[in-house]
């Protein structure tokens, strides 16, 4: 029994692929119970415990975005941007459905409306039509229209650099506030979005369920420099592995410093088939993505209607 539970230590630790192997190696076919516990065991990457160190959770933290950072090194915000303003316009425009379709629509919009003066001036049911495919397209056209106005009258035409100034936009709350100051300006904050909150809770990174106490919870575990590329690797492996009804456990690279291992599918081949995006073959979101991420097989999004 000795060896039985050596073999289970010696793979607790390592990926449910590899985890799996070891213990078909391992553990030899036994009737005794205490074997078949250790094999069932050794296919299990080891939870945090519930009373974790607030110095291991900073480390188990940190550890986890170092990973996502090797997995993905080329993260970056799914919406198609140029400049400050059509980021604030697209980051308005995602609510309630996807980057993709954002991007899909925001070239039309763009090119009829490139500035805050033309939007600002511009006839609302125009504006309607073309922003139709994003759903709830008349609330977003008030928003559109009006953050352009209020850029237009209080700030000279230019999407301003500061927090408490952005928030006072129609249709900019914090979320949308910290996706231009740290993509458009470079200025450190999180995006606490749905992928986002789902993750850092499975992680037990806070048991908050408002965003704003989430963003302070989970800013506290990391220095401020951190923050902007946090978001992206968090929410690119929301997207992609760890979705909301069925995580991809299997095939999960962080899967032994997550407690949430076992809530989605296990099996490595399994879960390989979940896999979405670039790691499934399938476009990802932004019809004009970064060079890295096209350098590394990703491939850019179809335009609206296309196939």
């Amino acid at each position: 029994m000795k060896k039985a539970t050596a073999a289970a230590k010696s793979t607790a630790i390592v990926k449910p692929a590899a985890a799996k192997k070891a213990a078909v190696k391992k553990v030899p076919p036994s009737k005794s119970k205490k074997a078949e516990v250790a094999a069932v065991t050794a296919l299990k990457p080891p939870k945090p415990p519930r009373d974790e160190s607030r110095t291991a959770l900073v480390r188990r933290a940190r550890r986890i975005n170092r990973e996502l950072a090797e997995v993905y090194p080329y993260a970056h915000p799914e919406l198609d941007f140029e400049n400050p303003f059509q980021l604030v316009v697209a980051t308005v425009l995602s609510a309630q459905t996807t980057d993709l379709r954002v991007n899909q629509t925001t070239p039309g919009l763009f090119a009829k409306y490139p500035t805050p003066e033309d939007l600002a001036a511009a006839d609302p049911e125009d504006v309607e039509e073309i922003l139709r495919p994003t759903g709830f397209f008349r609330a977003k056209t008030k928003s559109v229209i009006g953050l352009s106005k209020a850029l237009v009258e209080q700030f000279d035409g230019e999407v301003p650099g500061r927090l408490e100034d952005l928030v006072k936009l129609p249709g900019v709350g914090r979320k949308t506030a910290f996706v231009v100051l740290g993509n458009a300006f470079g200025r450190p904050g999180i995006t606490v979005d749905t992928h986002f909150q789902r993750l850092v809770r499975r992680w037990r990174w806070t048991e908050a369920t408002e965003p704003d106490k989430i963003e302070a919870d989970v800013g506290a575990l990391f220095p401020k420099s951190d923050w902007t590329m946090l978001s992206h690797h968090v929410i690119f492996h929301g997207r992609r592995i760890c979705h909301a009804r069925k995580p991809a456990c299997g095939a999960c690279p962080i899967a032994p410093l997550c407690p949430a291992y076992g809530e989605g599918e296990t099996d490595p081949e399994k879960a390989k088939k979940l896999l979405k995006y670039e790691k499934g073959g399938f476009p990802g979101q932004r019809l004009n993505p970064p060079q890295a991420y096209l350098d590394a097989g990703g491939r850019p999004a179809p335009p609206l209607g296309a196939g």
